[in-house]
């Protein structure tokens, strides 16, 4: 029997778990699906606020972002499983991952005072550009090329799971050629300020290669491990992506090889045609770990974030050992300071 068009209606179920993150427009949870016959899975589920859920056009960016997501089938994007609403409550189920974000990663690193290995930064960053580079380039069921841009590349969104894989999140300001844009019908800043390119800070025409300029400030963080621009008040903010000359990358990072410092000013330009592709910016990133026998991998980053993270590592398996290491129960406290400092390349 042909079963092609059919409908298949079917009831769901969520558990809510424990809250994870409380954002300006969302809050994530850690939840359970349930279906019949005792199957579970462990998802997120994204809740829309309820003030912006009766703000059509911010209603609207979060359908989106469920609609746009969806079909980005990637290894290094975070997967939406599904878009729903219960009475006036919107959803979105998606990929639940076990890790740290990109933040907390930087974040770890300064608070110890020790510097990214430059090999680890190119293959984290490296992944990042792959999945920018599958959205820019992602055309739909009926052969349309939609011009996906996030606008929100930060550290913020870029997950690092417990098994060392990288993930971008969060399209939910991203923009797309089928899509309304709010900041297109009036003046509206759509992205944290600190990583935007210059003319997505100014209000203008965005395409891929602003998500370009904000891959080149996270990599400039990952190596400097400090903020590229810095500026709170807005027009200073302005003044410090547009007007101000880019900054001097040596300067910042001692020592950067030569390589990165071109990838780095390029990214950064302040004219869009001058940045590469998303695409050449991860090749470049690869050939310098390659050229320099360092290639990167989950079981590298794995093995870094068991090391850094101790208190709260957990390994995919307890069976399976991360270089000699279990996470936390393989780590005396009397071992971690020597095993950071060899994982970090210091003894």
């Amino acid at each position: 029997m042909d079963n092609d068009g059919r409908l298949i209606e079917y009831a769901g179920q969520f558990r809510v778990i424990q809250k994870v993150a409380r954002g300006g427009m969302a809050t994530v949870y850690e939840a359970e699906q349930i279906g019949p016959s005792g199957f579970t899975k462990q998802i997120a589920l994204k809740i829309i606020h309820d003030r912006y859920a009766k703000q059509a056009e911010w209603l609207q960016l979060f359908i989106d972002e469920a609609k746009l997501s969806a079909n980005l089938v990637h290894g290094n994007i975070v997967q939406i499983y599904q878009l729903g609403q219960v009475d006036n409550e919107f959803f979105i189920a998606m990929e639940f991952i076990k890790g740290v974000t990109l933040r907390s990663l930087i974040d770890r690193h300064r608070q110890l005072a020790t510097p990214m290995t430059p090999a680890l930064g190119a293959y984290i960053a490296s992944r990042v550009c792959r999945a920018l580079d599958f959205a820019h380039n992602f055309v739909d069921r009926g052969g349309r090329r939609l011009d996906i841009v996030h606008r929100d590349v930060s550290p913020g969104n870029v997950l690092l799971t417990w098994d060392g894989h990288v993930k971008l999140g969060d399209f939910g300001i991203a923009k797309a050629r089928t899509m309304a844009d709010p900041a297109a019908q009036r003046p509206l800043m759509m992205g944290k300020k600190h990583y935007m390119s210059p003319e997505q800070i100014l209000g203008g025409h965005v395409d891929s290669r602003s998500d370009v300029f904000a891959m080149g400030i996270v990599l400039f963080e990952l190596l400097a491990l400090q903020p590229l621009f810095t500026e709170d008040e807005t027009e200073a903010a302005i003044d410090e992506v547009v007007v101000a000359p880019v900054p001097d990358v040596a300067r910042h990072i001692p020592g950067i090889d030569a390589s990165l410092d071109a990838l780095l000013r390029a990214a950064l330009s302040k004219a869009p045609d001058q940045r590469p592709s998303a695409a050449d910016f991860g090749r470049v990133l690869d050939q310098f770990c390659v050229q320099h026998r360092e290639t990167g991998s989950p079981e590298r980053l794995q093995a870094h974030l068991a090391a850094l993270f101790p208190d709260s590592y957990r390994p995919p398996t307890e069976a399976a050992p991360v270089s000699g290491m279990t996470g936390q129960q393989g780590l005396s406290p009397r071992s971690r300071p020597s095993l950071v400092r060899r994982i970090l390349g210091l003894d």
